[in-house]
């Protein structure tokens, strides 16, 4: 059913999906980006169910605790959040991928909708703490095409491998460009 439904949702509104052959993208963080619209949301979750990936993404707890609306959110992978807190995200989301088989943990490099300065380092700390490679999701408005791009496989060089991550999604377009800036540091 929720394949049916992603197909529909995609065909609908112009979109085509594309996604890297892996068996490592069935365990990975996968940052989303460009996130600049609720739409994102939409577009992201009909790609996973259309091509069967598992994953997990973390929200607001306050989305998580809303009676129908947070069982919505948790049915569909979301893990609540209370950005309030210093308990560690990173150790907790990369005990989540070592216990797990097949897993992707969807982070929001941006960590907003909105504009920021430079995107926000924890996915790229999950990963290396979960010894696990680095999905490159994206959603291209400009071409209305949603996928995964590149894996990236974390090395001792942090720079580089920040490098290698601006350079693929340099050229892509989210649904308010003014609200992205691509820059990592």
């Amino acid at each position: 059913m929720k394949k049916i439904l992603a197909k529909t949702v995609i065909k609908l509104f112009g979109w085509k999906t594309s996604i890297i052959e892996s068996d490592d993208i069935k365990k990975c963080v996968m940052i989303a980006a460009p996130h600049t619209s609720n739409w994102d949301f939409v577009f992201t979750l009909a790609t996973f169910w259309k091509h069967d990936i598992k994953f997990r993404f973390f929200i607001k707890d306050n989305y998580t605790k809303i009676f129908i609306l947070g069982y919505f959110f948790k049915k569909v992978g979301a893990i609540g959040v209370d950005r309030s807190s210093n308990k560690n995200l990173v150790e907790f989301a990369a005990d989540l991928l070592k216990e797990k088989k097949e897993l992707v943990v969807l982070v929001p490099a941006e960590g907003t909708r909105s504009y920021v300065e430079k995107w926000k380092t924890g996915f790229y700390h999950i990963a290396k703490l979960a010894e696990v490679p680095i999905a490159l999701g994206f959603l291209d408005y400009a071409k209305k095409e949603a996928g995964v791009g590149e894996l990236i496989h974390t090395t001792d060089s942090l720079e580089d491998d920040f490098e290698k991550i601006q350079e693929f999604y340099k050229n892509i377009k989210g649904k308010h460009p003014k609200l992205y800036n691509p820059k990592i540091r």
